[in-house]
């Protein structure tokens, strides 16, 4: 089964096509999608998405970017959110230092925050890091050491060594389209050393369509590519790639279950 472990539908790209994307994803393998909620404003329109469609979860949280909208954010209000039936993981959240988009101290307090929530609830941590590798491994082995999660970073494009350390702490990680980038050969180094048994796929649609897409809006749809690259990348065949990230998929979202 080709599961995408993260993709936006609620983004307004997909407003005059919501329903075709998410059929041309089945068409094209797709059985699985879990879209993202990237602020507690957008929980509403996430959680209707999940709610009507049966291949469709979803998670709670606020991505970096989002960060200055709840400031004050707290581990209750996330725990509340993930009593909606398919919600199944924790964010995206985490630190993004390119574009500073919320004050980076408010970013590292309200990354806690999921931290805690994803404690009490078991549910995996989606975890964005842009250009915030100390600062994302410092955090994670702190909070780590406390009690543990479960983290999955997403859309892997950091170095090698914050990698290193996340695998360390038993962290999951996703490869993106960005894999197929001409210019992301440092990215193609760190994805061939990743634990095997802890690699899953996604899209991160509307945006990173993948190469020959590159330019268009990305969807699900596209998700063999991503696939197609990851076998190429670690040697594996394309059954042997579905399935070990399909078998990684499931160790990680526990509360999702197989079709």
């Amino acid at each position: 089964m080709l599961i995408d472990s993260h993709v936006n539908l609620h983004a307004p790209q997909f407003d005059a096509d919501r329903e075709a994307v998410i059929a041309r994803a089945r068409a094209a393998g797709v059985g699985l999608m879990v879209t993202i909620c990237d602020k507690i404003s957008s929980f509403e329109a996430v959680e209707v998405i999940a709610r009507t469609h049966d291949d469709v979860w979803m998670t709670a949280g606020v991505h970096p970017h989002e960060a200055k909208e709840s400031p004050k954010l707290v581990a209750d209000t996330l725990c509340t959110l993930t009593r909606a039936p398919k919600v199944a993981g924790i964010g995206e959240t985490g630190l993004d230092f390119h574009y500073d988009l919320s004050p980076r101290d408010v970013q590292a307090a309200v990354f806690r925050v999921h931290i805690e929530a994803a404690r009490r609830s078991d549910l995996p941590l989606i975890v964005h890091s842009r250009e915030a590798d100390d600062a994302m491994a410092e955090i994670l082995e702190e909070e780590h050491a406390k009690a543990p999660f479960r983290i999955l970073m997403h859309c892997y494009t950091s170095g090698a060594e914050l990698a290193r350390r996340v695998a360390a702490l038993g962290g999951w990680f996703s490869v993106s389209g960005i894999a197929t980038f001409k210019a992301a050969e440092a990215v193609r180094a760190v994805i061939a050393d990743m634990p095997a048994d802890r690699i899953i796929i996604e899209t991160d649609c509307p945006y990173l369509a993948p190469a020959p897409m590159r330019g268009r809006r990305n969807e699900p749809a596209f998700l063999p590519h991503v696939l197609a690259k990851l076998a190429q990348i670690r040697g594996w065949a394309p059954a042997e790639a579905e399935a070990r990230t399909e078998d990684a998929f499931f160790h990680l979202f526990e509360k999702i279950t197989k079709p």
